[in-house]
C-alpha cells in the first residue's frame, strides 16, 4: 500500500495537479472522479490533500460516503 505524508498528501488537491485525494481514519482516498469534488474544492467547504477526520465531524453525512472511493494509500507521519 502507498505511503503518504502530510506534505505528500498535499501534493493531490486537484490544483496543482489533476488528482484529488483526501485522508480519514488513516486512509487516503482517490476522490478525482467525484461531481462533488470540483477543482480540488467540495462544495466551498474543505479543499482537496489534506486529513479530513477531524473535520467529518462537521459534515452534513456519515462516514459511509468513504465508501464510495477507493483506498489508494494509508496516511502516516512525516518523521
Amino acid at each position: 500500500m502507498r505511503e503518504f505524508t502530510p506534505d505528500g498528501l498535499a501534493k493531490y488537491n486537484g490544483k496543482d495537479r489533476d488528482e484529488i485525494y483526501v485522508a480519514y481514519k488513516g486512509n487516503v482516498y482517490d476522490v478525482t472522479n467525484s461531481e462533488l469534488w470540483m477543482d480540488g474544492d467540495h462544495q466551498g467547504m474543505h479543499e482537496g490533500g489534506i486529513d479530513l477526520t477531524e473535520e467529518m465531524e462537521e459534515a452534513p453525512h456519515e462516514e459511509d460516503v468513504f465508501n464510495e472511493f477507493e483506498v489508494i494509500g494509508i496516511l502516516v507521519n512525516n518523521h
